[in-house]
């Protein structure tokens, strides 16, 4: 044992082995027997617990993962089970794609562009029949076109979408559109220019489904079987929703962060393109390798190579028409993520024959295949995803207190540093804090996450400003006053307190009964809340709305815990059901964070 955990750590501080001349076994073992951090440290013997070990202390049942290598599937393998003492998850087990619907639905629109059947850049209310996108003064100019909608740039409202409970009547796809009942998600609507910023839009592929129908008159599972699943061989996979009875043993049972069943089981998502797709890794494989051989002009079963790579040409941050596009060097690759109630998924694919997919049955799966894809590839060798190494610095503390106080990055949110007994800590108000290590005298780094602060001083060497990155995403922004800087420490330590103690801020409780009424009258207090969260509340209201309606009269909330982030937990019991509930109040007692959600 004391040689494998040796062999493992030199793995991480000299040069691995080239992956060509490395067996699949060997692949798999490592990626099951080390899970590897996100930042090493030149000179520390990192911690690295087992995949099983991870599962467990996420709680999240099952895993499944494919991993291709050379332009074929090396290795697909079952981890976990299906369900708590149930049968294991196999390679042949079906997951939720969630969001990994979207650039396997663009490969079926796609295809009927090369076919002539459909322009990119066409209004698509010169297809549409049954429905069409209202104009409005952000369409006067600009119209909705294909090219926008699987780019996420056609300026269209509604994020995502719930799902349905099992028993749920299920709404008609114009329904779903213009937001009437039984949908329980918002009307789609053009609310920017098109063309003019990048805006996540599930709404718009729901467009492009009803879009589908009207071109082709073919109900939309059939529509991707015989056009993309069927010929690409992913013989397990159906946009079927929901799933017939006659697969439910075929599925991996979905779980909540907790580790609790979601209620009813599977979500059914009739929003099918954006969110319908039931399927395993080594389908979603077929398909990251169908888009390769298109690329590589090996195939043309479903697109052209001309069509392909505009497929994965970025057209605005960085998403191209379907998957999103990256690539820190020559070697570029195209990639999509996934969410729905209790399934929580990640591909990621070369355009020269490497990648890798991972599917989760469980809310928490999301921080679990971050971490897995991460040891793939620092495994594979990958210049993308594997982790960074760090210098630690010696640094004299009194240095290092400078960089204590607050500081007001450019998108509005206040950043933190302060001590934790004898050790710097930073976080945004209403998140979780991280421990922070010097690499130079004017900068910090997390070991637990790829983040660097680093910090600008005057003549004198007091800080005025700081640089925060996080991954690609970067602000910055400057130092509070002192007077600001020691308020917003003191709340941080008010916070760190309730999360030792456990206990909840005295006003959350009123403010969540508040927040509850509000909502399900459909008149929220949105003074009471941030602009983020009052944003957010507006889009979402319609959906929000009706589940509250449809549960009835608060019965009681009753305290769950206090989050590491300090937001307060409550269950909610009504008439006809419950829901999991959190918010965070700020100084002023206006609500920054909440969320709702099943259990």
């Amino acid at each position: 044992m004391k040689q494998c955990i040796a062999a493992l750590i030199a793995c991480l501080t000299f040069p691995a082995v080239a992956a060509n001349s490395t067996s699949a076994d060997e692949h798999i073992r490592r990626v099951q027997e080390g899970i590897i951090p996100p930042v090493l440290v030149t000179g520390e013997s990192p911690t690295m617990p087992s995949l099983s070990q991870r599962m467990t202390e996420l709680k999240v049942p099952g895993v499944s993962i494919a991993v291709i290598h050379k332009g074929r599937i090396e290795w697909a393998r079952g981890f976990g089970v299906t369900r708590t003492d149930g049968p294991p998850v196999t390679p042949d087990t079906l997951f939720q794609a969630a969001s990994i619907s979207k650039p396997v639905f663009a490969l079926a629109v796609l295809h009927l562009v090369d076919e002539g059947k459909l322009k990119l850049d066409a209004n698509v209310n010169d297809y549409l029949k049954d429905w069409k996108v209202p104009d409005n003064e952000f369409t006067a100019e600009k119209k909705v076109t294909l090219r926008g909608i699987l780019s996420h740039s056609a300026g269209l409202t509604v994020h995502g979408f719930p799902g349905y409970d099992l028993n749920a009547p299920l709404p008609t796809t114009v329904q779903i559109l213009d937001g009437t009942p039984p949908a329980n998600s918002a009307a789609v609507r053009v609310e920017v220019a098109p063309g003019t910023r990048f805006q996540y839009s599930g709404g718009g592929y729901v467009v492009a489904q009803q879009l589908l129908a009207d071109v082709t008159g073919v109900p939309l599972p059939k529509l991707m079987r015989d056009t993309v699943l069927v010929p690409l061989g992913m013989k397990r996979s159906t946009f079927e929703q929901p799933l017939p009875a006659a697969r439910a043993s075929e599925f991996a049972v979905p779980y909540d962060g907790d580790g609790k069943p979601i209620k009813g089981g599977p979500h059914t998502y009739p929003e099918m393109a954006p969110a319908g797709l039931w399927t395993t890794p080594s389908d979603l494989a077929r398909y990251a390798l169908g888009v390769q051989a298109a690329l590589n002009g090996k195939s043309n079963k479903q697109i052209s190579a001309a069509t392909a790579r505009a497929m994965v040409t970025p057209v605005l941050e960085k998403h191209g028409i379907g998957p999103a596009t990256g690539g820190s060097t020559a070697r570029k690759f195209f990639t999509h993520g996934g969410s729905n109630a209790g399934y929580k998924c990640m591909l990621v694919a070369y355009e020269d024959g490497e990648g890798a997919i991972i599917m989760t049955n469980s809310d928490s799966g999301g921080r679990l295949m971050d971490e897995v894809m991460r040891t793939i590839a620092h495994v594979y060798q990958w210049p993308d995803y594997a982790p960074i190494t760090r210098t630690l610095a010696v640094v004299k503390p009194e240095l290092l207190d400078r960089y204590l106080g607050g500081y007001e990055l450019n998108d509005g949110t206040v950043y933190v540093v302060r001590k934790d007994a004898d050790r710097l800590v930073g976080h945004e108000i209403g998140r979780a804090p991280t421990a922070l290590f010097p690499s130079s005298e004017t900068a910090l780094f997390a070991k637990e996450r790829n983040l660097v602060a680093s910090f600008t001083l005057d003549d004198k060497g007091a800080v005025t400003a700081i640089r925060h990155r996080l991954g690609d995403w970067e602000r910055s922004g400057p130092r509070l006053e002192e007077g600001r800087s020691r308020k917003f420490i003191a709340s941080a330590e008010r916070t760190a307190l309730r999360v030792k103690d456990q206990k909840p801020h005295p006003d959350s409780e009123a403010a969540l009964r508040q927040l509850l009424a509000g909502v399900a009258s459909g008149k929220p207090d949105y003074e009471r809340m941030s602009p983020r969260l009052a944003e957010v509340t507006r889009t979402q209201l319609p959906g929000l709305q009706k589940t509250l309606v449809e549960l009835g009269a608060l019965k009681s909330l009753k305290f769950v815990r206090v989050s590491s982030g300090g937001d307060d937990e409550y269950d909610a019991d009504f008439e006809k059901g419950g829901l999991r509930t959190s918010l965070f109040l700020n100084d002023e007692g206006r609500i920054e964070i909440a969320w709702l959600r099943p259990r």
